[in-house]
């Protein structure tokens, strides 16, 4: 054991120091071994000191190449070109911080998906040993990346409208089958989240869930990204690499924006649901694989087949089970259930446990179209936790975006640093006389609003 290991261990001001960080915090040595993490880093990727301690930093960020074979972080091939790897280098060996976005493919939980993270790499010297901190700084962000372990509702799914009923009871039937499975709904509905519920419902739940963007990725790249490379296959093929199709046999693979597949990778998908085999780029020898197939998307591909954009013999495939979501406008009855469960999620992340949603901001929600649907929620939640200071949530700390609804007649761009009787009169006048909505209009609470009319009526007596 380690001097800092020992002393992180018997020093509890010195381990509750780094937990009390917000941000994911990893210590290393030299030979990129893992030292020390802190709490976040626990909760985040599910891994506890006696798996993690002594192995490489892989193993704490669940990178794929750290678990595929059991074979040791920077022992393979591919981890030669670990962005994290250089760029603890470069600070450990320049003696200098370094900060980048980097890109890695994770397993947490059997969950096979493309994360970015936004890490910064800093030297340390401790004694004689030189070690080096990396801190992920966008973890917010990274705990909606990664799978959701509440089990709240179905298998994830929080709501209680009689159409999520409906869906919920879809999804518990088609998951006891191993069809194709096509996934449409608007942007931030949750295909996802769907797509993971049918995996954990399915005899497949023990097995891996790998997902692919499908319009993230390059089209030059999606091919071998998705059925792998063999070494040579082209310029920069410096060893044999497995796809995401390898990588989820005997499980799930989750295609996200299949509409933006290009004709050539259609005729290519094809064959894969056809008889499950492929070949890597490069190869000579096709390969089967036993993987079931969700895919989805946030536009019509019976109109893409129309327009003739996405073939016909591909639609009929992938679209053996359909699934419909609907859009947050369309189940208003679960718009304060949401809320309060991303509220709940949220401000456990940022430690504001305590503080809850005032009857104006729900009223808001209510009316709110949701055109970004549940994503837009948990951004809202996200940004409101961020400008409310005490324990409750008012209209006054949402963004403006919100009040550009065409129920309110108005867009709020800024929040009157102090109200004055002519603003107060106007709001008035623009909401009939409703001082509930005279406040949404002056994006302040209702409580402030009344607070002005008692100082109004104090001044009015004193004269």
């Amino acid at each position: 054991m380690s001097d800092l290991e020992k002393i992180l261990q018997d020093n509890s001001f010195t381990s509750q120091l780094i937990d009390a960080l917000p941000c994911g915090v990893l210590i290393i040595n030299e030979d990129g071994k893992i030292v020390a993490f802190n709490n976040v880093i626990e909760h985040i990727f599910g891994i506890n000191n006696a798996e993690v301690i002594g192995e490489g930093f892989g193993k704490a960020l669940c990178c794929i190449n750290s678990y595929e074979d059991k074979v040791e972080c920077e022992s393979t091939n591919e981890c030669e070109d670990c962005g994290v790897r250089k760029l603890a280098l470069m600070a450990l060996f320049s003696n200098q911080k370094k900060r980048r976005r980097i890109s890695l493919q994770v397993n947490v939980n059997r969950h096979i998906k493309d994360v970015t993270f936004l890490i910064c790499a800093s030297p340390l010297k401790f004694r004689n040993n030189r070690l080096g901190i990396l801190t992920i700084e966008d973890i917010t962000n990274l705990k909606s990346i990664l799978p959701p372990r509440s089990e709240e509702g179905f298998r994830g799914i929080v709501g209680n409208d009689e159409k999520m009923k409906a869906l919920c009871g879809t999804l518990k039937q088609i998951s006891q089958t191993d069809a194709p499975v096509l996934i449409q709904g608007e942007s931030g509905t949750g295909k996802e989240l769907v797509a993971l519920a049918v995996h954990k419902e399915s005899r497949r739940a023990q097995s891996r869930f790998v997902t692919v963007n499908c319009g993230a990725l390059p089209q030059g790249l999606l091919e071998s990204e998705l059925f792998g490379h063999v070494k040579g296959a082209f310029t920069g093929a410096l060893y044999d690499r497995k796809g995401r199709f390898e990588l989820a046999d005997s499980g799930t693979i989750f295609l996200d924006e299949v509409a933006e597949l290009s004709p050539e990778m259609q005729v290519k998908f094809l064959r894969v649901l056809q008889d499950g085999s492929f070949e890597r780029v490069g190869a000579t020898r096709p390969q089967r694989v036993n993987v079931r197939v969700i895919s989805a998307t946030n536009v019509s591909l019976e109109k893409a087949v129309a327009q003739g954009k996405f073939r016909k013999d591909l639609y009929y495939r992938l679209c053996v089970m359909p699934v419909t979501i609907p859009p947050l406008r369309e189940r208003r009855a679960d718009i304060e259930l949401l809320a309060k469960h991303f509220l709940k999620e949220f401000g456990e992340a940022s430690y504001h446990t305590r503080v809850k949603l005032s009857p104006e901001t729900l009223s808001i929600f209510q009316t709110h179209d949701w055109p970004g649907n549940c994503r837009e929620l948990q951004n809202v939640i996200q940004y409101a936790l961020v400008k409310c200071q005490g324990d409750e949530i008012e209209p006054e700390h949402l963004p403006a975006t919100i009040f550009a609804n065409e129920n309110y007649g108005f867009v709020r761009h800024h929040r009157p640093s102090k109200l004055s009787e002519e603003l107060v009169i106007e709001a008035l006048q623009k909401a009939g006389g409703n001082k509930r909505r005279a406040a949404e209009f002056l994006g302040v609470s209702r409580s402030t609003l009344y607070r002005f009319f008692d100082k109004q009526e104090e001044n009015s007596k004193s004269h």
